[in-house]
């Protein structure tokens, strides 16, 4: 698949090039960034060469992961965003805010910018977010976004070679009013 583009009122989101290996470099170097998400620490220029260079568009070419990064109409990056696929109809999508560009709804824009794309181009219908327990700004925005929270699971994520929990939290396209590729049918709620 070629990389596509998303408008937001406020963002573009566009998959990041070689003209962007020092921004995301610098934004990385951020100990939040590295604490909470699962790139390398400490986060090496070749480790921003190795990702923009060979992940991302490796990622778009075989249609398991769409990466974009997410920019102000400056041009200045406000975070990163990826849609992974995890199974038939199923994503995991994860992201991260520029220190400078936190607590501004951002990365909430962004992701629902995202969501609607990988339900009505990708034909996702069920698009889920993990983070380490303890992330309350991920989850912040996972909530934001009208994701519902499933629960807790133990030792799910491994972060630098330790295994941590996390909580996990899904989004259906009928969250956002759109219809599901899929026949869904929930589990009574009786149970």
């Amino acid at each position: 698949m070629e990389p596509v583009t998303l408008t937001t009122e406020r963002l573009l989101l566009r998959t990041v090039d070689a003209h962007d290996t020092d921004t995301v470099y610098a934004a990385a170097q951020d100990p939040d960034i590295q604490r909470w998400t699962t790139i390398p620490s400490p986060y090496l220029r070749e480790h921003a060469v190795g990702f923009i260079e060979q992940a991302v568009p490796e990622g778009w070419a075989n249609a398991s992961m769409f990466t974009f990064g997410v920019f102000l109409p400056s041009g200045e990056l406000a975070g990163m965003l990826g849609i992974t696929m995890r199974s038939l109809g199923t994503a995991e999508i994860g992201f991260w805010a520029a220190k400078e560009h936190r607590r501004n709804g951002y990365i909430t824009e962004a992701t629902l910018a995202a969501a609607h794309w990988a339900f009505t181009a990708l034909a996702i219908d069920r698009l889920e977010w993990r983070a380490e327990v303890g992330n309350t700004a991920s989850r912040a925005v996972a909530e934001h976004t009208g994701f519902t929270l499933e629960g807790t699971l133990r030792s799910a994520l491994n972060n630098n070679g330790v295994r941590r929990d996390c909580w996990m939290a899904s989004l259906l396209p009928s969250d956002m009013g759109l219809p599901s590729t899929a026949p869904y049918l929930p589990a009574p709620s009786s149970l």
